[in-house]
């Protein structure tokens, strides 16, 4: 971005999302003058480094929930945004594969000519697939291989998706329960602070729970996990983690899919571990 004169002879630009400010003389200044702080084209570029930091955080919060949700995305779709800077930097290099499981590879354009990828082999190839998904890593029985291969490729992901926590229900689990109590009794000194650590998490909290929202085989699972419903100053416990459908009525454990299941835990881990921790208990 070029330098854009403003009052009293200085001029301004952009690095990045930083506001930068030169003197008359052409010396970068160390700080943006008082005097220009109001100018109107200061204001404008400010607002344009605050938009800019929300549509990044939109674009890959967008990217995030297609792997969660691991719903086909459209390849004339991801052509479409792909010219989008920020949309690429959310996307590439995320796992791909077409609906049917026969090509997999990493996401490396998409345009005119289709949907660019590396194979496993290192081959550049063009899916002509119209559909593309995004998968879940618990749904990847090849991460480590997958890894490993990124980080011999020198591939950097946006989005946690090879690296991301996941958790895989253990084969001991009684199918017929509906609670989980691993992350009950983290105490928190007050509400507020589990509350405010679950919407910085992307949780949302209602009716005492944080709720993590997964579309998966074609329905809808909310993973729950109970934060208190009383004064936020007052003192609270994470409790037991559930799995419910959109109207509140709880899953048996042996009907939670894979991504529901891994996702909710993620979620209840997040809020356990921000628990306080007492002096023995660290020791």
């Amino acid at each position: 971005m070029g330098w854009l004169a403003v009052s009293g002879g200085y001029e301004v630009t952009l690095d990045g999302d930083t506001l930068v400010c030169r003197n008359a003389a052409g010396k970068t200044l160390r700080s943006v003058p008082k005097a220009i702080r109001e100018d109107p084209v200061t204001v404008g570029l400010r607002q344009l480094t605050e938009w800019l930091k929300r549509h990044e955080a939109q674009c890959r919060a967008d990217v995030e929930r297609w792997m969660v949700r691991s719903l086909p995305v459209p390849a004339v779709l991801l052509a479409e945004v792909w010219a989008d800077d920020v949309w690429a930097a959310a996307a590439r290099n995320l796992v791909v594969t077409t609906p049917d499981g026969a090509q997999v590879g990493f996401l490396r354009d998409a345009g005119e000519k289709g949907v660019g990828i590396v194979d496993l082999d290192g081959d550049t190839v063009r899916l002509d697939a119209d559909q593309l998904l995004i998968p879940h890593p618990v749904l990847l029985d090849d991460i480590d291989d997958l890894r490993e291969f990124a980080a011999d490729l020198e591939f950097t992901q946006s989005i946690d998706q090879l690296f991301r926590e996941v958790w895989a229900r253990p084969a001991e689990v009684d199918p017929a329960a509906t609670r989980i109590s691993a992350y009950a009794g983290g105490r928190y000194a007050e509400l507020r602070h589990l509350t405010a650590r679950a919407a910085q998490a992307g949780f949302r909290v209602r009716g005492g729970y944080a709720v993590c929202r997964v579309f998966e085989n074609d329905s809808v699972v909310e993973a729950r996990s109970w934060v208190g419903a009383e004064d936020p100053y007052y003192e609270t416990e994470t409790g037991d983690l559930i799995f419910t459908r959109p109207d509140g009525v709880a899953l048996p454990l042996g009907e939670v899919g894979p991504v529901a299941w891994s996702e909710g835990h993620r979620m209840a881990a997040t809020l356990y571990a921000g628990r306080v921790v007492e002096k023995e208990e660290a020791a």
